[in-house]
């Protein structure tokens, strides 16, 4: 907190979600002068309502967006390269109806898998991507039992990837520019811009924990806030912001496997139009992923007009998701019950089409906001998790032609993120489960190696100091108390809900039980030195967010 005072950076960025850590590890490890503050944990918002997909771009066929595609299956390779652990590949079918789209698919796998022809240049073998493949009526449906086979003719097998953990990809990033020289603080909310005459030199701050004021001096700012990037461009001061229109998403946890070895998709009973789409299939797809022992479902999408800050997922959001998911697939007979948690977010759309169905947007956007008079601020509007390291790159390109800088080649594609350092995944997690402390369970070392990668070992000497420290906070899951003090003295955690849902996961699916909260939050008041009120009131805020608005 002093340096941020005190220092002047090259770059501020605003906003800890995927695109902001993503983007202060490319400009520390370029060598910038970086700091990067976030009003709540980072990661904590838009960045955690994900689906846990790493995209390799057959969506994009649709569309006729061969560059797109190429780009996504770039990226799911090199997430695949710097966080081993964290990002694996992941089997995924859809349905074909009708004989029009059978036919077309044999041939759009081929051109799929001749735009990812070096898909499988990592060493690592479990990193390796299958080629798609065309199923018939009969193994889809065996596949996918229950499935409605009216007007069924097949389905399409590919393969995506899945992010074992989101929220500790997005710490992973922040870490690693840490490591790397950046200044990062969460609970820092940006409050107005400092300014010579229509350039930027920095921004005027609050520390939401400390309740004090700071300014911050940067030559550049990156507004990477999300769906907040009109509200932190209307509350520093730009009365020329530009409006952007948002969809409400949600995805619903089940604590029942629907299916174990496929992600698969299911068409909804509603008919859609994508207006953009070269290849129209008419309907939108339900996607439901097997995710550790539970399932994703997702993505309800409904028009939003409010202010981001107000979102809220309902019971009735969540009431009339179900009813869809069970109208799609009634093999699901999913109940309220079943629901064990649920992610909120908001996406930037095109707009809402006549049906009422929100289109969103395609392609990131980056503004440099000289084009409005305003020199030093660039704001950055993401619309993939799959999309943050790239489009972070070239965030960062743009930063250093306006420092009138040359460029650094950037290596945040190759260079492994913090934990990252694993040259074959499966060696890596075999060797630590042969050689683990006695008293740790096999699960418990899976479930450290899938969570930190290489830097487990880390968590192992807190067992050193204290062998108690190994023991789990909860039957529920295999999170073990050195984790928490983990987080705490080694990754920022400020709140009980930035441990809970953002350090572990101990409450990333489910309501961790109250026994595993208190257990947490008496260690946190402990390291913090919380007293029984702010005991209390952590408690009650990590409560409500497993409490749907009504």
């Amino acid at each position: 907190m002093a340096r941020l005072g005190k220092k002047s950076y090259d770059l501020l960025i605003i906003g800890g979600g995927i695109y902001g850590a993503a983007a202060v590890w490319d400009a520390a490890s370029r060598g910038l002068s970086v700091a990067l503050i976030d009003k709540g944990d980072f990661g904590s918002r838009n960045s955690s309502n994900s689906q846990k997909t790493i995209h390799g771009g057959l969506r994009y066929m649709q569309h006729g967006d061969l560059w797109r595609m190429r780009k996504s299956a770039c990226e799911r390779t090199t997430l695949m390269r710097i966080a081993p652990h964290l990002v694996h590949p992941m089997p995924c079918l859809i349905p074909t109806y009708g004989n029009l789209m059978r036919g077309i698919m044999p041939l759009a796998l081929k051109i799929y898998d001749l735009v990812n022809f070096d898909r499988n240049q990592l060493k690592d073998t479990q990193k390796h991507i299958p080629g798609g493949r065309v199923v018939s009526k009969e193994e889809f449906l065996r596949l996918i039992p229950g499935a409605q086979d009216n007007g069924l003719t097949g389905g399409v097998i590919w393969y995506d990837a899945q992010v074992y953990n989101t929220e500790r990809m997005v710490l992973s990033f922040i870490k690693s520019a840490e490591n790397a020289g950046a200044d990062v603080a969460n609970y820092i909310e940006a409050t107005g811009f400092l300014k010579n005459g229509n350039r930027i030199r920095g921004i005027k701050a609050r520390d939401l924990i400390n309740n004090s004021e700071l300014e911050i001096q940067a030559k550049v700012i990156l507004n990477a806030s999300g769906p907040w990037v009109d509200n932190v461009l209307g509350s520093l001061g730009n009365p020329q912001r530009r409006r952007i229109v948002l969809s409400k998403m949600l995805i619903l946890v089940s604590n029942r496997l629907l299916v174990q070895d496929y992600a698969f998709g299911i068409s909804f009973q509603k008919k859609f139009k994508d207006d953009d789409a070269v290849i129209n299939k008419g309907y939108r797809l339900l996607f439901i992923s097997p995710w550790r022992n539970y399932s994703l479902i997702g993505t309800a999408q409904m028009p939003y007009q409010g202010d981001p800050e107000d979102l809220k997922i309902t019971e009735a959001d969540i009431q009339r998701f179900i009813e869809e998911v069970n109208e799609a697939y009634p093999h699901a007979a999913l109940t309220r019950k079943d629901v064990s948690f649920f992610y909120g977010g908001l996406l930037p759309v095109d707009g809402v089409n006549r049906n009422g169905d929100v289109n969103l947007i395609k392609h990131y956007k980056i503004y440099d906001h000289k084009q409005e008079g305003i020199e030093g601020l660039i704001s950055v509007m993401g619309v993939k998790y799959t999309e943050g390291r790239y489009v972070a790159q070239r965030a960062i390109d743009l930063v250093f032609k306006k420092l009138g800088i040359k460029s650094p080649e950037c290596t945040t594609m190759r260079n492994p993120i913090h934990g990252g350092s694993i040259e074959k995944f499966n060696d890596f997690l075999g060797n630590a489960i042969e050689n683990r402390p006695r008293g740790l369970s096999e699960e418990i070392i899976r479930h450290l190696v899938y969570n930190y990668g290489s830097e487990y070992i880390k968590i192992l000497k807190y067992i050193d100091e204290n062998p108690c420290y190994g023991e789990k906070m909860s039957i529920r899951s295999d999170v073990i108390r050195a984790e928490i003090l983990h987080g705490i003295r080694e990754e920022m955690a400020q709140k009980l809900g930035d441990v809970v849902l953002r350090r572990t996961e101990m409450g990333t699916a489910e309501y961790p039980g109250e026994e595993a909260l208190k257990a947490c939050a008496s260690i946190m008041a402990e390291e913090l030195g919380w007293n029984e009120s702010r005991v209390k009131r952590e408690l009650e805020e990590v409560k409500e967010i497993y409490t749907p608005g009504a």
